[in-house]
């Protein structure tokens, strides 16, 4: 179970389970907080006028709430569910889930070291999110290079062993780029042209390219990247246009003006 240390902030947005309701309240269980409970009054249920609170909240069910107050010395926090937009409630659920990718990486950095899962949150997992506000995010950045966790004040030995874990562990998925490329010659050996400078064009760059119908062509490529893979693409074809004589290139990119 993913875990956090402490309270949580006024604004917070956090996964809740209910455990009981009463006629104006539902008692919820915070499952990022082990041992904390939280109240959702039945003024904070619904942005509608609410008669019965069991219509809009169930016992056993997982939501995500808005932190409204915290009252550490009484171990109070009272939670919101109409305040949460459906936008915030999706992008809680996506962090949410990041974290459990990120907790199975600590539990193995904790098997490598010979220790608990709840003595690796002790001793570097707390750490990593006080530094990074999520795991995920540092072991995501550990992937690339230790120095971004040694940098971030996180042990040498253990930016070391994370960076072993998360490079075997995090596969970043690729995205399919695709442009379309319209070629056209007007001389005589205009067709001998035009295979010469696909020929070199695929060659250079390293490029995918295929027959749509003449004059047009299809370009694919795959990156973790898609930004800085696009933004290459246009260099690429742009340069490749500048060069050619006694001839047309037009070309387009997906997703590009």
């Amino acid at each position: 179970m993913v875990r956090k240390e402490g309270f949580p902030s006024t604004g917070d947005r956090v996964i809740v389970t209910v455990t009981s309701v009463t006629p104006y309240s539902a008692i919820c269980k915070l499952e990022e907080y082990p041992g904390k409970e939280g109240m959702i009054h039945i003024s904070e249920v619904s942005g509608k006028w609410v008669r019965d609170i069991r219509n809009f909240v169930k016992q056993n069910k997982t939501y995500v709430t808005k932190v409204l107050k915290v009252d550490e010395d009484r171990g109070h926090i009272n939670l919101s569910l109409k305040r949460v937009a459906k936008i915030d409630k999706t992008k809680k659920m996506q962090e949410y889930k990041l974290e459990q990718r990120a907790e199975k990486l600590l539990e193995k950095v904790a098997q490598n070291e010979k220790m608990t899962l709840d003595e690796a949150y002790e001793k570097i997992g707390y750490k990593l999110q006080e530094k990074f506000d999520s795991m995920f995010k540092a072991f995501e950045l550990a992937s690339k290079s230790p120095d971004y966790l040694i940098n971030a004040e996180i042990p040498e030995k253990w930016a070391k062993v994370i960076h072993e874990i998360s490079k075997k562990n995090i596969v970043k998925k690729k995205i399919k780029i695709k442009a379309t490329l319209e070629v056209k010659f007007y001389t005589g050996d205009g067709v001998d042209k035009l295979k010469e400078f696909l020929s070199n064009l695929a060659n250079k760059y390293g490029l995918n390219i295929k027959y749509i119908s003449a004059p047009k062509y299809s370009i694919e490529i795959e990156s973790d990247n898609p930004k800085l893979a696009k933004k290459e693409l246009k260099q690429q074809l742009t340069d490749a246009t500048s060069q050619i004589k006694d001839g047309e290139i037009n070309f387009m990119i997906e997703g590009e003006k």
